[in-house]
């Protein structure tokens, strides 16, 4: 079954309501393809790779976290970005970006996916009152080890994360996907046990340390695999199409 491509884009962004959040790059159709879908093939970032291997699948859609077009970036179509737009361009395929609206999405983005798929009970938002906050804050139903936790991070991702100990057991968590290290002050003011983000920075030891909590950084790509697989089942299923979730392995 097909539908069109404006129907799909719609759709995608009246769920994710992107209307309602200021990003550092457009949300939505960012490359226009084909007017009619029949596969969506899904991905973290939009890298050569992906496209390479959604040409490959004869996808109509590349359904993206990160896209193109940030904020403050070379606006010349050169060098990775010609042959990236290249790619789509001659093979009539559609990108679709979704960013920070996809971290945020109450059903299926990526600190919600991730909460689910790590036992975490969500509380609410790392920093109440503040409608730009990514990160959320909540529970384990029972107290667990601090290294038993950091195993459970490792099994779910399937990559072995950068750990820095805090109390032995661990019930409270903070957690921001991707590049998410810098609310590390904010799940200390939330008091959390341990902090869990994507990426890690020099500062980040030092706050993690001196405060007495533990911090986990699982790779930004890592921690971002599974909202965008969500929101391709969604879509998938709203309109009765194909869809194939392809990861390109990152080791950051």
């Amino acid at each position: 079954m097909a539908i069109a491509l404006t129907s799909l884009v719609e759709e995608a962004n009246r769920y994710l309501n992107i209307a309602a959040v200021a990003d550092y790059c457009p949300n939505g159709l960012q490359v226009e393809g084909r007017p009619q879908v029949q596969k969506i093939v899904s991905g973290v970032t939009a890298s050569q790779a992906l496209l390479d291997a959604a040409v490959a699948a004869q996808a109509d859609v590349v359904l993206v976290h990160h896209g193109y077009f940030w904020k403050g970036e070379d606006a010349c179509i050169t060098g990775i970005k010609q042959r990236r737009l290249k790619t789509l361009l001659s093979h009539d395929i559609s990108l679709l970006a979704y960013h920070l609206p996809l971290d945020i999405h109450p059903q299926v983005g990526n600190n919600v996916q991730l909460a689910r798929l790590l036992g975490i009970t969500i509380e609410g938002d790392l920093e109440p009152g503040n409608p730009r906050t990514v990160g959320l804050v909540g529970g384990l139903e029972q107290p667990m080890r601090m290294s038993d936790f950091a195993r459970r991070v490792q099994q779910v991702l399937g990559r072995q994360p950068l750990v820095i100990e805090g109390p032995e057991l661990v019930r409270r968590i903070g957690w921001c996907t991707g590049g998410g290290q810098g609310y590390i002050e904010q799940a200390i003011a939330a008091g959390v046990d341990v902090f869990l983000s994507g990426e890690a920075s020099e500062q980040t030891f030092h706050s993690a340390r001196e405060n007495a909590i533990g911090f986990i950084a699982a790779g930004h790509h890592a921690t971002e695999r599974f909202g965008v697989q969500a929101l391709g089942d969604y879509l998938a299923r709203r309109f009765a199409l194909e869809h194939q979730f392809i990861d390109c392995p990152n080791p950051i």
